[in-house]
């Protein structure tokens, strides 16, 4: 194919996505962009005309970090527009939600409940009454209570996902969590052709399905060759916008609380030993650097207890999820366990607005450490955290090599020394999350005898301005030699 002097790259890897999750964005109530707490209302008041009462209102995306002012919504909010129906809106992050009146009622919540153990019941400090606003493990006691998706709606939404990641120059997705009935229906979906992009999944656990995982063992190349069941998604703490990171001291803006830890040691480390015994990679959500020296400790223990010669794999190449915020002497600590900082640049970006008030100044210093990390020979690779973030290849490229906001936005304090070369951040999307799903003699650069993955943009990335990136087009994405998605012809 003579593609006229496009820019043919390696095919990209979102190392870290939410397939289902990116396909229920776009089908349901999308809180994306929310602008305040009045611009919330507005939308729930204009989604409150559909459907009938006492019939759930979900939706997801809203993040308080980017009002003004930067506070929380609460039951209030939501019962001055539908208190007739409950309401349950999960921040983008995925890690809070905030519910109104009727949803509390359902799931009898009232100012004596206790905090679960990993979450937060948000209360009033004057009244002692919730506000609405869950954190984390907090979030699952009105959740049950939501009607599940039916098989339908979940393959409609995994359908739409995929055609998106394609559309958007993604040759595979890493899945970071799901359960063993998504990768069954995902099955279902490549045996119908429905889908073209490639998986590498993790099941959520702690769970039965992870025990099952552990007594199966890994599961490569299934489903035609397109999907991977390797690896056991974990939890130690939430997220930094809800506070629910777990910091080793307290949070510079809330200094009665250091967040909270989600799993504990005596839940975890059998996993981890059991699953070096088969062979199977583990992957820890961890943002705050309690939440991450409490992971790395806990990954050095069973590599102690289990020795090599038990092993499957000697180099199991666990991951740490985000990896946000480090303490300077734990970031040695990766390179020197063989553990892969799986990290998503546009999170760098997105949380510049508020961070510097979570942590301080010198906290700063080992949050989004790309550069530091890899400077101590540690494998980092890039991903969006979709739907979280809105999962673009070029924003996820751009955010890395320029460590400022879309608009061109980043103060003196925002450690612009962290950025990366575009060598090292398209290396980031393509052969390093090849070895982190250990397909790197397969796949991951463009080299005779490797799959035929490739991701062709309007604009060569590596050599236009920094500015430009944002502006580059995705042309055609090829997934094993076939052509999966062309840009359509311009409008004339």
């Amino acid at each position: 194919m003579d593609m006229h002097g496009l820019t043919i790259l390696p095919g990209l890897t979102d190392s870290h996505a939410h397939l289902a999750g990116i396909g229920f964005r776009e089908l349901s109530f999308n809180l994306e962009g929310t602008a305040s707490v009045a611009d919330l209302k507005d939308r729930l008041r204009e989604r409150a005309k559909q459907g009938t009462p006492g019939e759930w209102l979900t939706g997801r995306g809203w993040i308080e970090s980017r009002w003004t002012p930067p506070t929380f919504p609460s039951r209030t909010d939501l019962d001055e527009i539908a208190s007739d129906r409950p309401v349950f809106l999960e921040r983008a992050d995925g890690h809070a939600a905030v519910v109104n009146g009727l949803a509390l009622k359902l799931a009898r919540i009232d100012r004596n409940t206790p905090d679960p153990a990993g979450g937060r019941i948000l209360k009033d400090p004057t009244t002692g009454e919730p506000t609405g606003m869950l954190i984390d493990n907090a979030m699952d006691l009105v959740q049950h209570l939501v009607p599940p998706p039916t098989d339908a709606q979940t393959e409609q939404a995994l359908e739409l996902g995929a055609e998106r990641s394609v559309r958007l120059g993604w040759t595979q997705l890493q899945i970071a969590g799901n359960s063993f009935h998504e990768v069954d229906l995902l099955c279902r979906l490549y045996a119908a052709g429905r889908i073209k992009l490639r998986l590498y999944d993790a099941i959520y656990g702690p769970s039965a399905d992870v025990q099952r995982l552990l007594a199966e063992g890994p599961s490569i190349n299934r489903c035609g060759d397109r999907l991977t069941v390797r690896g056991i998604k974990l939890y130690i703490d939430g997220a930094l916008g809800s506070r629910g990171a777990a910091l080793l001291a307290p949070y510079s803006d809330a200094p009665d609380t250091r967040g909270l830890t989600v799993n504990s040691e005596a839940t975890l480390l059998p996993i981890l030993t059991q699953a070096l015994r088969r062979g199977l990679q583990v992957e820890t959500h961890a943002i705050g650097d309690r939440g991450n020296r409490i992971m790395l400790d806990l990954y050095e223990k069973a590599f102690d207890s289990v020795p090599v010669k038990g092993r499957p794999i000697a180099a199991p190449r666990w991951r740490i999820e985000h990896a946000q915020i480090l303490s300077p002497g734990d970031i040695p600590r990766f390179a020197q366990l063989g553990v892969i900082a799986s990290m998503q640049p546009s999170h760098a970006i997105s949380d510049l607005y508020f961070a510097p008030s979570r942590l301080g100044p010198e906290r700063l210093k080992g949050a989004y450490a790309w550069r530091s990390l890899l400077d101590t020979g540690a494998v980092v690779v890039a991903g969006s955290d979709a739907p979280v973030e809105k999962g673009d290849p070029l924003i996820e490229f751009y955010a890395a090599v320029a460590r400022r906001s879309v608009d061109g936005y980043a103060d003196e304090n925002w450690h612009l020394e962290q950025r990366v070369s575009r060598t090292r951040a398209l290396k980031m999307l393509s052969s390093g999350p090849a070895y982190a799903a250990f397909q790197e003699n397969e796949r991951g650069s463009i080299e005779v005898g490797k799959i035929a993955d490739f991701t062709v943009l309007s604009d060569d990335i590596m050599s236009i301005p920094e500015a430009d990136i944002l502006r580059a087009r995705v042309v055609m994405t090829v997934i094993g030699g076939e052509v999966v998605y062309t840009e359509p012809p311009a409008n004339h």
